[in-house]
């Protein structure tokens, strides 16, 4: 047993990152981005032992990760009426530009429904095409299709 949770975890350490993004995108508090991430991180163990390696371990990270993510956004949050502001962030950071411009994006990332944050995560983390759609179970051209209406909606949401 003890070799397994040294392999799950050795493994599961390349992909934290990865997996506190999406948490964060899901999530608005530390506190629910932690237990989030603790989620993710049962269902990946629970479902360890079954992953033959029929597909690369990291699509199989990232499919559990985006469902738990979504199921879970789903089951704890109540309907968030969102309106067209979006927070101010430069009165609470008024001297960087940079986490002013990374929380305003997250802000409008936030409005995005299920299937395109999923998308664009994966996008984030640099992933080709063919993984996207693979992950996602969509058509490589779908996936260029849904990203380029995703940044055009990003843009208009970032005016």
């Amino acid at each position: 047993m003890e070799s397994i949770e040294k392999d799950f975890l050795a493994k599961l350490s390349q992909y934290n990152a990865m997996i506190h993004k999406l948490c964060r995108l899901y999530r608005d508090g530390l506190e629910d981005r932690e237990d989030l991430f603790q989620e993710i991180v049962f269902q990946l163990w629970k479902s360890y032992p079954k992953f033959k390696g029929e597909s690369k371990l990291s699509t199989w990270i990232y499919r559990i990760a985006l469902n738990t993510a979504i199921a879970s956004f789903r089951k704890k949050t109540a309907p968030i009426n969102y309106s067209n502001q979006l927070p101010d962030f430069a009165e609470e950071h008024p001297n960087d530009e940079l986490l002013l411009r990374q929380e305003r994006l997250f802000a409008v990332l936030k409005l995005l429904d299920d299937s395109e944050k999923a998308l664009i995560s994966l996008y984030f983390e640099e992933l080709s095409y063919q993984q996207i759609a693979e992950i996602m179970g969509i058509n490589e051209n779908y996936v260029g299709v849904k990203l380029n209406r995703i940044k055009a909606k990003i843009k208009t949401l970032m005016k």
